[in-house]
């Protein structure tokens, strides 16, 4: 039988964890991956991690991180949420554990992308091609494992709002980032020319995993009496 004690030790790795998720995924995409890329001129991105083909792995490395991270931190969500609701505890951690593994992929081929550029037996056209092809397919793969992670952070959502006394706010809040995250995946597989306008949206999750995390992370034991079964 789970104690309260152990809600707090799960509740306070959790947020840790989801800290150290936001700090890498942002770091890896915004601060460091972002930073090569020129969008215009492939030839600008190949010259820019050839430069720095380093501080360019870099990016890789927080991402794994970052992912060995999100299964922990799925894992430990399940144990958390399943006395509210065992059915959507389960499902979320299947769509977090699916998210991560096509995530991985993708990540994969943003790596690819550097040893491209190692390899001197092609052409620059090639070379460029090849780059640019690879890091298509990590931006392509990562909206599309967003889309398994907006489910999960969905239900999550879902099972605070009809929990006893969770802060629901915050149910509210996973329920409208992961609406942003669909729609924002949707809008880059179906209609990118509009993929501008969907970006300032993307505050509405980063905001709202933030103050979870937080929330997480100083949860105490008030909040225990809020993780009992309630009917499925």
């Amino acid at each position: 039988m789970t104690t309260t004690t152990d809600y707090i030790k799960l509740s306070k790795i959790a947020g840790v964890l989801y800290i150290i998720i936001i700090i890498c995924g942002i770091s890896s995409e915004v601060f460091i991956r972002s930073s090569f890329i020129d969008d215009e001129n492939s030839v600008t991105t190949l010259n820019n991690i050839t430069a720095s083909l380093t501080f360019y792995r870099l990016g890789f490395a927080l991402d794994l991180v970052m992912l060995v991270s999100d299964v922990a931190l799925a894992v430990i969500f399940y144990k958390l949420f399943q006395p509210i609701h065992k059915l959507f505890s389960l499902t979320a951690l299947v769509y977090r554990v699916v998210h991560a593994v096509i995530v991985t992929i993708a990540v994969l081929f943003s790596y690819f992308a550097s040893l491209i550029v190692l390899n001197n037996e092609l052409t620059t056209t090639q070379t460029t091609y090849c780059m640019k092809l690879f890091l298509e397919i990590h931006t392509y793969g990562y909206d599309l494992g967003l889309i398994f992670f907006a489910v999960s952070n969905g239900l999550i959502g879902a099972i605070i709002i009809r929990s006893y006394n969770l802060p629901k706010i915050l149910g509210y809040g996973l329920v409208l980032a992961s609406l942003v995250y669909l729609t924002g995946s949707c809008i880059h597989f179906l209609l990118p020319q509009y993929l501008t306008f969907i970006q300032p949206a993307y505050l509405i999750p980063f905001i709202t995993e933030t103050s979870f995390a937080i929330w997480l992370l100083f949860m105490n034991s008030r909040y225990q009496k809020s993780f009992k079964p309630l009917s499925s």
